[in-house]
């Protein structure tokens, strides 16, 4: 019996262990996306545009760093600029992920890819690690987490009208909670802590050296070197 196998038994079918898995980020999606939705209607967005940005753009980070651009003037091009520095930190997960996907048909690899977050890059690396391949299980989690997303952002366009502002909420709160929860998952030895905490560390010292743009992808760089250079050391 395979691993796909044993793990859809454990978890009923393939769909049923994406739900199971794919729960935090749900949670997490839902009043982060409805955020979202709340400051692009402020913002002057349209409700076919911002649902549209859901759809095609699919990033939470860059979406709402476009919102703020976008409420506060700057030209296309910039806001262009700047989403697309934030995002480069998606190359790096791509590169993660992609020795366990050399048996995926291109349509398959460009399905998948098109759907990766950080939230679903951290829950399918955690599966990867321990064999479990199945792609309609892959499939799944990428799915059901952009249809929350999609149907957060949309339901808080609608009730953005209504909410002065999303900050006496404590909406801020969730997307930190998650990605915590998410890193929790991953963490298996005490390496793996040294080098979050050395990442986050890492992280904060360059925002507050100006590197705000560029603060996550370098810190991951930087952590993952650590990690390495450590990991190494200690098997001399």
């Amino acid at each position: 019996m395979t691993i796909d196998a044993v793990a859809g038994e454990k978890s009923g079918s393939p769909m049923m262990a994406a739900a199971r898995q794919v729960a935090p980020i749900v949670m997490g999606y839902l009043p982060v996306g409805a955020a979202y939705g709340v400051l692009a209607q402020q913002a002057g967005l349209s409700m076919l545009n911002t649902v549209l940005m859901s759809i095609l753009v699919y990033a939470g980070s860059a979406q709402l760093i476009a919102v703020a651009l976008f409420a506060g003037g700057v030209t296309p091009v910039s806001i262009i600029a700047t989403t697309f520095v934030v995002n480069l930190r998606h190359m790096l997960m791509s590169a993660s992920l992609a020795p366990n996907l050399k048996s995926w048909n291109k349509w398959e690899l460009a399905v998948f890819a098109y759907e990766i977050t950080d939230e679903s890059f951290a829950v399918h690396s955690v599966r990867f690690a321990r064999g479990d391949l199945n792609k309609t299980t892959c499939f799944g989690i990428n799915a059901i987490a952009q249809v929350s997303w999609i149907v957060a952002s949309f339901a808080g366009f609608l009730a953005g009208a209504s909410i002065p502002s999303v900050e006496p909420l404590g909406i801020d709160y969730a997307l930190p909670a998650m990605f915590i929860a998410l890193l929790v998952m991953q963490m298996k030895n005490g390496l793996h802590v040294l080098v979050a905490g050395f990442s986050g560390l890492t992280a904060i010292i360059l925002i507050k050296a100006g590197a705000d743009q560029w603060s996550v992808i370098l810190a991951t760089v930087i952590g993952a070197t650590f990690g390495a250079g450590v990991e190494s050391w200690t098997k001399k």
